[in-house]
């Protein structure tokens, strides 16, 4: 059954195995989707928690999720601020939707397989359904994974944000939840990247050694558009073109920009030039591989350098397992890795709250008492005496006590443990410690 759309959306069918918005738009592959909470009285199937928001050139994309269906709608530039739906272009959102998360491939029937070629797959399976591979922009994904260089997710989204926020205008402007005004604004385009000024400002940002690659990437970019039979195209349009290429070819293409290796080159490669078999390898790769498909693994413990060598040894052994779109199946391992979506997908109580940061749940802390953490005894000498820890009366029972002699009418205000006595029985002794306890901590101490 289809949910009733929110207002203002179109609804289309599609069940959560199929796209998982909250794992997908999170799981570092795109770094401009907004997490919008969405104002309902109750978290429910039928009531989305989160919008999901992108910009593109000419429009806002806007997304809701339920079990069964996935809502959307596109808002448009008007004159002033503000947005104006239109039909007609809500027809061409629903074809850029279908091509960017690539929903003409079956994701339940890649599972199936998967499930069957690699026992390891098979047991995360059920708990990272709705994992696919997004259809992106190549010049938005090459500048991303230019940024992600020995970085994490949250910086490397604050890094993309900044491209757009420093180098493009906002389209329009919408009300927040909290009642500001929020500006949209699209992935900057090559020529505005490529200015002399841009390295400098990119440094000033942050962006450390990585402002010159994408200065100089996009300087690359636009020239050899220029220099190109129609140099009145879209400097973009090369890197389209790349889609239509063999691998090694689109690879080599990909390796000449300033900045771009391997690694970054498959991530490309994989996430917007259809090149589905492709497996980027990095740090989170190489432990699965080690851990779960037979890679011999550093045995000093140090740290491992990603030679091409260790590079390809790691590809080669990957790839066959999954088969013809073994990127994909990758990136459901990758996201299984992640610390992030360490406790996704496991049952939660209906207490559950969820992130407001990040869209994904957010367990509540467990109430369970903590346990007493157990001390060892340190060794004692026969000349000293050991303090009772409280409520463990019965330790000073079992553990070696030497009495200390006192003088008569002397006021002890020490907590130390009144020496017991050699006669009476065991119960009586207890007695005896009872009863001290329940007297005031000054009182005369009798030899």
């Amino acid at each position: 059954m289809v949910s009733i759309p929110p207002p203002g959306f179109r609804a289309l069918p599609l069940s959560i195995a199929q796209l998982s918005l909250s794992a997908v738009l999170k799981c570092g592959q795109s770094f401009r989707w907004m997490t919008i909470p969405v104002t309902n009285p109750s978290f429910s199937e039928l009531n989305p928690a989160f919008e999901y928001r992108l910009t593109l050139k000419d429009r806002v994309v806007c997304l809701r999720q339920t079990s069964d269906t996935l809502f959307y709608r596109g808002l448009y530039p008007t004159l002033g601020h503000g947005a104006l739906s239109d039909s007609r272009k809500d027809d061409e959102t629903l074809v850029w939707l279908r091509d960017y998360f690539q929903l003409d491939v079956d994701l339940l029937s890649l599972y199936d397989e998967w499930s069957i070629r690699d026992p390891v797959f098979k047991k995360i399976k059920d708990r990272f359904s709705g994992i696919r591979i997004l259809r992106q922009d190549p010049w938005e994904c090459l500048m991303s994974f230019v940024c992600s260089q020995n970085n994490h997710i949250s910086r490397i989204t604050n890094m993309v944000q900044a491209l757009c926020t420093n180098f493009s205008s906002p389209i329009l402007s919408l009300p927040a939840p909290d009642g500001t005004l929020s500006h949209y604004y699209p992935f900057p385009s090559p020529s505005a990247l490529a200015g002399p000024g841009t390295a400098t400002k990119l440094r000033s940002l942050g962006f450390g050694y990585r402002a010159e690659y994408i200065q100089r990437t996009a300087q690359m970019l636009v020239e050899m558009q220029k220099e190109g039979p129609s140099s009145n195209l879209d400097p973009e349009i090369y890197l389209r073109s790349l889609r239509t290429k063999p691998t090694d070819e689109a690879r080599g293409a990909l390796l000449k920009f300033v900045g771009v290796g391997r690694k970054v080159a498959d991530c490309v490669l994989l996430m917007s030039l259809d090149k589905h078999d492709v497996v980027p390898v990095d740090t989170h790769v190489y432990q699965i591989a080690v851990k779960d498909y037979g890679l011999r693994g550093n045995k000093s413990g140090s740290k491992v350098t990603m030679t091409p060598k260790l590079y390809d040894e790691i590809q080669k052994r990957l790839s066959p397992v999954w088969g013809r779109y073994a990127g994909w199946a990758h990136s459901v391992l990758f996201t299984s890795d992640l610390k992030a979506f360490s406790e996704y997908g496991l049952e939660t109580p209906k207490s559950e709250s969820v992130s407001k940061k990040t869209g994904l749940p957010t367990p509540e802390p467990s109430l369970s008492p903590e346990k007493p953490r157990q001390r060892k005894p340190k060794a004692q000498s026969r000349s000293q005496t050991i303090k009772p820890e409280p409520d463990v009366i019965g330790e000073i029972l079992t553990l070696p006590i030497t009495p200390v002699k006192r003088k008569r009418g002397v006021i002890d205000t020490d907590v130390s443990p009144v020496p017991l006595v050699d006669s009476g029985s065991l119960a009586e002794r207890v007695k005896q410690r009872r009863r001290t306890q329940l007297q005031p901590k000054v009182e005369p101490v009798s030899a």
